[in-house]
């Protein structure tokens, strides 16, 4: 028997970075982001042998091991593993042999959630084949605890829930785990301009938000006054975004991504440089109103606004810097399984 699973990546449109602790903790955060048509898959297709067998299939990595109750959190496979290992500890795991198979449509490290995206989808897919009756909100804060405090890797909390829930949403982040979901209801003329107008361009540059959330972080608690505004700004720019996307006010939007952009340099070192800076120089010259890194920065996907038909002119633009122009479609759903 196969179980299967699969969880959409997001693009975050604003707010970014305010879902992370302990910013989220002291003042609350607000993210909106969009769930798109690029997936973590998962699939465990039970073994008559008694061993485990994991892989990932994108990054061609695979290892075996003799059946065990906690697998080794070494480096390889980590994410796969440490689900595993925490449904193992909580739940009434069978002794049967079992192969855990993923594959993500973008690279880690790009911005669009791959991680937790990932992990939402290995867990969907035991929870397939345990029968778990968790809610959207247990499954997210699952991956979250997961990641954060089991695996002790550092970032937010906003991809877990875009990846359980999808669509478009407009979601608040508080002390102690709290967050609320807001699933936004947007007339299919203003989501459809939104997409045609919408340009994902990924940079061909692979970034770690390790090395940029930390400082994030440490700039809070050290009550660094920039960082901390630039966050409030970010938080401000979440509101406005959902008035523009909820009213039809779409040519707005760019102006709305170019103020993000702005603040969102001011959060941490290496969230942008010299190369990010000169590709969205050259959209903003070819006909784009603004855009913005997508997820911690430094590298990964970017997103920009062309408004009218100035699409093609800015594709033209970024096909200079030897990127990729992505193909994307919004989607409704989020996590599935069967």
């Amino acid at each position: 028997m196969i179980f299967h699973s699969k969880a959409p990546l997001r693009i975050g449109l604003a707010g970014g970075g305010t879902d992370v602790s302990p910013y989220s903790d002291l003042f609350g955060g607000a993210v909106l982001n969009a769930s798109i048509s690029l997936y973590a898959t998962a699939t465990i297709e039970l073994l008559n042998e008694n061993k485990i067998i994991v892989e990932a299939l994108d990054r061609n990595e695979k290892q075996e091991f003799a059946f065990t109750n906690k697998l080794p959190i070494n480096g390889t496979l980590d994410l796969l593993k440490g689900v595993y290992n925490r449904l193992q500890k909580d739940h009434a795991m069978p002794a049967t042999g079992f192969k855990l198979s993923t594959f993500v449509d973008a690279p880690a490290g790009s911005g669009l959630g791959t991680s937790s995206t990932l992990v939402v989808a290995v867990l969907g897919a035991f929870k397939q084949m345990l029968q778990l009756q968790l809610t959207q909100y247990q499954i997210a804060q699952y991956a979250y605890d997961i990641e954060r405090n089991d695996l002790q890797l550092t970032g937010g909390k906003q991809d877990q829930y875009a990846a359980t829930f999808g669509g478009i949403n407009f979601m608040e982040f508080y002390n102690a785990d709290k967050v609320i979901v807001n699933p936004l209801v947007i007339p299919a003329a203003y989501l459809n301009t939104l997409e045609n107008n919408l340009v994902l361009y990924f940079t061909a540059i692979s970034r770690e938000s390790t090395s940029i959330i930390p400082e994030q972080v440490n700039n809070v608690r050290n009550k660094n006054e920039t960082s901390i505004n630039a966050m409030h700004h970010l938080k401000e720019q979440a509101q406005m975004m959902k008035e523009v996307l909820l009213s039809g006010r779409l040519d707005e939007l760019g102006e709305i991504l170019d103020y993000g952009f702005k603040q969102k340099r001011l959060m941490a070192k290496n969230i942008s440089n010299d190369n990010i800076e000169a590709i969205y120089q050259a959209a903003k010259n070819a006909g784009a109103t603004g855009g913005k890194i997508s997820g911690a920065g430094g590298g990964g996907f970017m997103i920009f606004y062309c408004p009218g038909n100035s699409s093609n002119k800015v594709i033209e633009a970024l096909n200079s810097f030897g990127g990729e122009v992505k193909k994307y479609a919004f989607v409704a759903h989020g996590l599935t399984t069967w």
